[in-house]
């Protein structure tokens, strides 16, 4: 089948949506599907040209340099969808490219499946007025925009209850983003110590995602100070880029932390896995995860994981068994963090664990999943 990726992210640009749609498009390439994204460009990066890639003049967002926001208009789209004989269009988000691959199915008759990456509410600390309001403006969107949609896809299933509970009628499906354990093959695990100069006696906690608010990393780094007063020999790596980073790295000097806490920026794939591999411990404060795809990249390269229960998190670890999850305190977070520090026997076990049931959501796994409901659709449609 022809299948058409709708969204308001893309590469160069890094993100977790970002990550699902080129591991979909892998698995769906290698299984004989035609797959085509149409995504934004980006002016202050380099987009490399790509065949079955259709960008959209973009200009950077206010709040955001780093990321574009795409204008929906395009006089070429109708006969790009026909010459490429499209069999079902799947956007990413319920804005601008989000909306136009919706009207685009509704004329041409195709079906519609909309993958609920983010709680979009959980981002309004990024517009500079009105948080409130646009907080409930944002759930109306988000349910209006589901209810257009033949299917509501969700990277876990307390998302697929909020959505619920705001009033979506439409069905929904649970399919989380899945792991491409192959990458995890043949990783260094001594990496960081030999890139980042990291004492080969110190473990290492690892974050990765987004340097911004919705991520808690404040709460992370004075749960980090903690950990320090307890348990010296360990450092933090933190892997990402956003508009938090100046800020979070003069919190560490005001900790008096600094030192012990690395900031690499964006790594590129090939070098993130030798990340994973060479820490020790992965450590997740976030609360406003649909998913948490870094919580399963790291259970495949066997690190436990240390998260705050909530949304995606609560269902990525198996609590006690191949992680801990925490309330969202800091004592609660610290404790956990220095349990799998000074267990040997207990970090062992749930290492072992986290290899293990990282499997339930191989990449190769979901992506059948996902291109069995695509049939059903198409089914209904003919």
């Amino acid at each position: 089948m022809n299948i058409g990726f709708f969204t308001d992210s893309y590469r160069p640009y890094t993100s977790g949506v970002v990550r699902s749609i080129e591991t979909f498009s892998r698995e769906f390439t290698a299984r004989g599907h035609e797959v085509y994204v149409f995504g934004p460009d980006y002016p202050l990066m380099h987009c490399p040209k790509e065949e079955k890639v259709f960008r959209f003049i973009s200009i950077p967002a206010p709040t955001m340099p780093d990321f574009a926001m795409p204008i929906p208009i395009s006089v070429q789209l109708g006969s790009t969808i026909r010459r490429i004989g499209l069999d079902i269009i799947h956007v990413h988000s319920p804005f601008l490219l989000g909306r136009l691959g919706a009207r685009a199915a509704h004329r041409y008759k195709l079906p519609l499946v909309f993958t609920f990456h983010t709680l979009y509410d959980q981002y309004v600390h990024y517009l500079p007025f009105a948080q409130n309001a646009s907080r409930r403006l944002v759930q109306i969107i988000g349910r209006d925009f589901c209810n257009r949609c033949d299917m509501v896809i969700t990277p876990s299933r307390l998302v697929l209850n909020y959505l619920q509970r705001i009033g979506v009628k439409v069905p929904i499906s649970t399919i989380p983003t899945g792991i491409e354990l192959e990458e995890f093959e043949n990783t260094d695990p001594a990496w960081l110590q030999k890139n980042y100069h990291v004492d080969p006696r110190h473990k290492v906690l690892l974050f990765v995602g987004r340097l911004g608010q919705e991520k808690n990393i404040v709460f992370l780094l004075k749960a980090f100070e903690k950990v320090l007063q307890s348990y010296p020999d360990c450092v933090l790596v933190i892997v990402g880029k956003g508009p938090q980073e100046s800020y979070l790295k003069e919190l560490c000097h005001q900790l008096r932390i600094a030192g012990r806490v690395i900031f690499t920026g964006v790594l590129p794939r090939h070098k993130l896995v030798h990340c994973y591999a060479s820490s020790h411990l992965f450590v997740f404060p976030s609360v406003t995860e649909t998913q948490g795809l870094v919580i399963g990249e790291a259970k495949a390269a066997g690190l436990p994981v240390v998260a705050i229960r909530a949304f995606g998190p609560a269902e990525s670890v198996v609590h006690g068994e191949d992680g801990f999850l925490t309330d969202p305190s800091i004592p609660s977070f610290t404790e956990a963090i220095l349990n799998l520090l000074r267990d040997e026997q207990l970090y062992r076990r749930m290492k072992e664990k986290a290899l293990a049931n990282v499997h339930l959501i191989s990449s190769g796994h979901c992506a059948e999943q996902m291109l069995s409901l695509y049939q059903s659709l198409l089914d209904k449609y003919n």
